[in-house]
């Protein structure tokens, strides 16, 4: 099992905070299990706030995945469309409990010395 810090744009971050969205969706899935995801709060929070369990993970084709995810995706379709935009297949990390820290951290304090355009890997199991 793997944690991984992920950047997540700050509308998409409360709404998993708040539990709005139970779906944190991407283009490729790491290829180490992942069962915690620490999350890095993009421009203009740029600060890691807190993590999330990861209690599955889908990939499929675009239209599917929405299908099954929709209720609790915390996007709009549109979003999610253009998001996808050209992909054969898309994928989802399922969300389970979360845990906003009291305060929030630079990247430097959990060792990273830039913000991962995809996502980087935080311990070495």
């Amino acid at each position: 099992m793997a944690t991984i810090l992920l950047s997540i744009k700050p509308e998409y971050v409360e709404r998993i905070f708040t539990g709005i969205k139970k779906y944190e969706f991407r283009k490729h899935l790491p290829q180490k299990i992942v069962d915690k995801i620490v999350v890095y709060s993009t421009d203009p929070v740029q600060q890691v706030v807190g993590e999330v369990e990861v209690i599955g993970a889908l990939t499929m084709k675009p239209t599917p995945l929405w299908e099954a995810t929709k209720g609790a995706s915390g996007i709009s379709r549109a979003k999610y469309r253009a998001y996808f935009k050209g992909c054969t297949t898309a994928c989802a990390f399922q969300l389970g409990l979360t845990q906003l820290y009291e305060s929030p951290k630079t990247l430097e304090e959990i060792g990273i010395k830039s913000a991962p355009q995809s996502f980087v890997y935080l311990n070495k199991d």
